[in-house]
């Protein structure tokens, strides 16, 4: 269980809750310069199923599950452009900061939050968790 003093240091930690979890179509894992795995994590939110893709708001009734990892400010870059916030931005996804629970320690994160026009008429995810309804 990590804590703030032995979690892994660095620019920030960020929460994914989808395609860039582990094995999923854009697996941080596989990013540069590599994060560091921090542990499971979890937040208060809405999972919605956009297709080959999900998207969290914040402050829903469940609860949604995702992984965090320990990242540098160049990979904080290349998630902005896979969230299309980079070089020419849209308004999909809004980049926050959250306090998220990391195996019981509160640790504050990076989240990629979708903007709720996008997700009207989108079917919720069961249980909030992308990986377990793929």
């Amino acid at each position: 269980m990590p804590d703030e003093s032995s979690a892994p240091q660095a620019s920030r930690w960020v929460f994914v809750y989808g395609t860039l979890r582990k094995g999923g179509s854009n697996d941080i894992t596989r990013l540069q310069p590599a994060p560091q795995f921090v542990g499971r994590g979890r937040i208060a939110g809405t999972l919605y199923h956009l297709g080959a893709y999900p998207g969290v708001t914040l402050g829903g009734p469940q609860w949604v599950q995702g992984e965090v990892y320990a990242i540098e400010a160049a990979l904080e870059a290349v998630l902005d452009e896979i969230e299309s916030l980079g070089e020419n931005p849209t308004d999909e996804y809004i980049k926050r900061e959250l306090d998220v629970d990391v195996e019981g320690t509160v640790l504050p994160c990076l989240v990629y939050e979708i903007n709720p026009r996008y997700v009207l008429d989108a079917p919720r995810v069961p249980e909030g968790d992308w990986v377990k309804f793929l």
